[in-house]
């Protein structure tokens, strides 16, 4: 199974259970990654010298961006609108959570960039 099918298929929640599993899916994948992002910001302001930012925002990045495809695919996807038990509003919320966590881990990357230290070192 190629990787587009896979996703596809989980979007849909076809390899899981039912309509709702794909929209759950992705919110679960949009909130690790506005959490990942938040923590990658903390880090870049040197509030939390544990870790690099760096490497966090990248992961917010990513997750954040996996987690809006897969929303995107499942509101493409879905049969029926709200209401129907599909997961649509779940998906529609997805969406937001995604592009909060790319926008989150961008920050953080830009505020290791503008800082020019290393991202894993207190300020001293």
């Amino acid at each position: 199974m190629s990787a587009s099918a896979a996703l596809l298929a989980a979007a849909e929640g076809g390899i899981i259970g039912d309509g709702r599993t794909g929209a759950n899916l992705a919110l679960g994948v949009g909130a690790l990654g506005l959490v990942l992002g938040r923590s990658a910001l903390t880090r870049a302001g040197g509030r939390i010298g544990v870790g690099n930012a760096r490497i966090g925002g990248m992961a917010a990045v990513v997750v954040g961006t996996v987690g809006t495809i897969l929303a995107v695919l499942h509101v493409a996807t879905a049969d029926g609108g709200p209401g129907t038990g599909n997961g649509l509003v779940g998906a529609l919320v997805a969406v937001p959570l995604g592009c909060g966590a790319v926008l989150l881990g961008r920050r953080a990357l830009a505020r290791c960039r503008r800082a020019g230290r290393p991202a894993d070192r207190m300020p001293v």
